[in-house]
């Protein structure tokens, strides 16, 4: 497949786009939280552990922007907000799966 650009950034193959889009340090570890159930901002922050609140931040809001985050706000006080996977989001688990076990096989082979 030829190199191409996809909002405003430019790509040699899909999977450089959809390491992009599920890859980093703090993606993976989010979408594999959200699969089972919804979690509120606070739920994640704590499971996740030496994650910053900037990062995390940052990471729900890039998923969410990317369309595999749902976000919900209430109006209440404290204001509480949740986070789950969308339908889009869902077709991310298999990926996530098949690099698990490839990372679980490797951890046998390589020590």
């Amino acid at each position: 497949m030829p190199a191409f650009e996809f909002r405003g950034h430019r790509y040699n193959n899909p999977v450089e786009l959809s390491l992009d889009l599920i890859g980093g340090k703090w993606k993976m570890p989010v979408l594999w939280r959200l699969k089972l159930r919804t979690w509120r901002y606070g739920e994640l922050k704590a499971d996740l552990g030496r994650i910053t609140h900037k990062m995390l931040a940052e990471q729900l809001r890039e998923l969410e922007l990317d369309g595999l985050v749902r976000r919900k706000a209430y109006a209440e006080v404290p204001p509480r907000v949740e986070y789950s996977l969308t339908p889009l989001g869902r077709t991310a688990m298999p990926v996530i799966e098949v690099l698990r076990e490839w990372g679980q096989n490797y951890l046998k082979v390589a020590r």
